[in-house]
């Protein structure tokens, strides 16, 4: 790729991986943009993200999981409905992602303390970058659940973007637990003292 800008989008269309050009506000290029503002977000916490100790491992996760977005990116520009048989070979979306958010979950868990009440966003500035990311997620796995339900999109992609929102809210409180900052309990309204 020599030049940023081709042109070829100037009317509002663009090409799916099959070839096909579409308007970018259909419902794949949504879903695809969405899981886009998830990946960006994620860069965000990176760079608030101390570089030594325990951190270093978080951030290896975190790059891991930047990668497997861009994957399952070319998943959603290759609807399973439309395209050759070579081409979702060549996006196909393993369990083996899913496998690995689940084990540092896990791994994590074991060292945070167990939830009595909901938290808000917060916290490190790492911590509440991946809120953030966290609810860019939910909002990507509500736009692929159409396409999924069209047999566009593998049941692994929605699967590894359900299993993706859970790793950002355990790694948020993880981020926040080594960086000693308090989890705020949520606290009803009306209950708020002003």
């Amino acid at each position: 790729m020599t030049k940023i800008y081709t042109r070829k989008g100037d009317k509002g269309e663009t090409s799916l991986f099959t070839g096909e050009r579409i308007s970018k506000s259909a419902e794949c290029f949504d879903a695809i943009g969405t899981v886009d503002e998830c990946n960006s977000a994620i860069g965000a916490a990176i760079s608030f993200t101390p570089t030594y100790g325990p951190y270093v491992e978080c951030i290896e996760q975190l790059e891991t999981i930047q990668h497997a977005l861009f994957d399952l990116g070319a998943v959603l520009a290759t609807p399973r409905t439309k395209a050759s048989a070579q081409k979702i070979e060549k996006t196909r979306f393993d369990h083996e992602a899913t496998t690995a958010l689940e084990h540092w979950i896990d791994a994590m868990q074991t060292e945070l303390p167990v939830l009595h009440s909901f938290i808000l966003p917060g916290g490190h500035p790492s911590g509440a970058m991946l809120h953030l990311a966290r609810s860019f997620c939910r909002r990507a796995e509500r736009l692929i659940i159409p396409l999924n339900k069209h047999q566009d999109v593998p049941d692994e992609v929605l699967v590894y973007i359900n299993r993706l929102s859970d790793y950002l809210f355990v790694m948020s409180r993880y981020l926040n637990h080594l960086a000693q900052c308090p989890e705020t309990t949520w606290v009803h309204h009306k209950k708020v003292e002003v």
